[in-house]
């Protein structure tokens, strides 16, 4: 299995899976994040999200963030699988498995590999609300037309 990959839906993530990609005989510490669909954003009911990815583009950039991590901090492997498709409420949207000879590191490289994801990968979320649809970038709402 590979370490960078979007999932389609229905495909999820296989945890156990993921832990095992990063698992050696040296590592002290998993740590995981798990993404989830809401049932709100900015005071609007959220029903669902929809996902869309430049699909080439955005593995080669979870790539690079993965190779950076690496690089930047003292961990052994890491994962990033990102979910593209219409999810619905508690749905999994992102997982990122860090695995360190200590706590500090995976988590210090989890939120920073989390960070990055969200600010340079070309994976883009349209928010659907009792209130209408909207593209959400950042902070930003955009009703989508």
């Amino acid at each position: 299995m590979k370490k960078v990959r979007l999932v389609k839906k229905p495909e999820d993530f296989n945890l156990d899976e993921a832990v095992s990609l990063v698992s050696n005989p040296s590592v002290g510490a998993i740590v995981t994040f798990l993404g989830k669909v809401r049932n709100e954003n900015a005071g609007r009911e959220v029903l669902k999200l929809i996902y869309e990815a430049y699909e080439e583009m955005a593995e080669k950039e979870m790539g690079k963030i993965r190779r950076e991590a690496l690089e930047k901090f003292p961990i052994f492997d890491a994962v990033i699988w990102h979910r593209v498709g219409e999810l619905d409420i508690s749905e999994n949207t992102i997982l990122v498995v860090v695995s360190a000879k200590h706590r500090k590191e995976a988590f210090e490289a989890c939120s920073w590999i989390v960070d990055e994801v969200k600010k340079r990968v070309p994976v883009w979320k349209r928010e659907i609300t009792t209130k209408g649809e909207f593209w959400i970038e950042g902070d930003k709402h955009i009703p989508a037309q």
